[in-house]
Formats: structure tokens, sequence, C-alpha cells
């Protein structure tokens, strides 16, 4: 099955050579059954589109056939202006999406659209909104970041001050010690 699957795909063609094995043979096992599905998914679609088009194709002739009797319009009597002007309301109905061409199904189709275009303005709104506030916070962020790096920079340079300070102090302190120790010995050697 799976050669038969291969030839059909490659034709005229030579089929690669490849290992055969039980998990090739599988992988390939698979790899058939899926392709020959899809095919019938498409096949079954493509009938469905031909089915389509001849129902549009019969309601097209339907119509033509109601405008030629009742009206005495054919598109061939049409103007050239006047055949621009259906070729623009079918575009127009195509693009809105309408049913038909009826001027209630325009302004539906229409309505629809307003609607929408309110709906997407407004939400617009709503998230330009939400972009002027989230930049608001994130300037008040960076001063505040900005202004917490001086503050640092200030503390660390106090603390260098003092710490300069306290060194000072401890050798001061140091020396009093030492001072005080010498003088002690010197009044125990006057005794």
């Amino acid at each position: 099955q799976v050669t038969l699957w291969l030839k059909k795909i490659y034709g005229n063609q030579p089929i690669p050579q490849y290992e055969v094995n039980a998990r090739t043979v599988d992988i390939l096992y698979e790899l058939a059954e899926c392709n020959e599905a899809r095919d019938r998914d498409v096949s079954l679609l493509i009938e469905d589109m031909k089915q389509r088009a001849a129902e549009y194709e019969a309601e097209a002739n339907y119509l033509q056939g109601l405008l030629a009797e009742s009206l005495d319009l054919s598109l061939s009597s049409l103007s050239s202006e006047g055949t621009s002007y259906l070729n623009v309301l079918v575009n127009s109905a195509m693009t809105l999406e309408t049913k038909d061409t009826s001027l209630a199904s325009f302004f539906c189709a229409i309505n629809d659209m307003t609607s929408e275009l309110y709906a997407t303005e407004s939400k617009n709104r709503e998230m330009e909104l939400e972009l002027t506030n989230i930049r608001k916070k994130l300037t008040a962020a960076l001063m505040l970041e900005k202004q917490l790096e001086g503050d640092l920079k200030k503390t660390e340079e106090r603390l260098e001050v003092e710490k300069a300070k306290a060194d000072s102090q401890s050798q001061n302190l140091k020396f009093l010690k030492d001072k005080s120790e010498d003088l002690k010995i010197r009044i125990k050697a006057a005794e």
C-alpha cells in the first residue's frame, strides 16, 4: 500500500531511496493515510464549491430573466455608464457583505459598520487614555528613580565624610590611649 501511494505521488519520477524498516514503513503509511484523507476532504470541498457555483449561476440566470421580463433590461442593453453603476452596486454589496442589493440590506450593513466604527473609536480612545496614564506613571517613576539615585549619591558622599571623621576620631582616640598609657607609666616612674 505504501509503495502504491509513493508511485501515485511521484508519478513517472523514480521513488527516492529510503531505508526500509518497520519504523519508516509505519511513518510512510501514516503519511499516506493523512494524504488520502486530505485528498478526500479537498474533493468534497471542490464538489461543494461546484454546487454553490451552480446555485449562484442559477440564481443569476433567474434574476437576469426577471430583469429581462419585468423591466426589459439585459446586460447588453445597458449603457457603459449603467454597467459601471451596476458594477459599483455589486462591489459595494460584496464589500459590505450584504445578502442582496436591496436598500434595506445596504442600510443594515452601513449601520453595522458604523456601530463597529464607533466601538473601535471608543476602544481606541480608552487605549489612548490608558497609554497616557501609563506614560505619566512611567515619567513619575523615572523622576523618582533619578531622585533616588541623587539621594543615594549624596548618602554615599556623606558616608565617606563620616567614615573619614570616624577614622580621624579613631586615630585621635588611639593617640590619646597611647598618651594616657605613656603618662601612667611616667607617673608610676615618678612616684
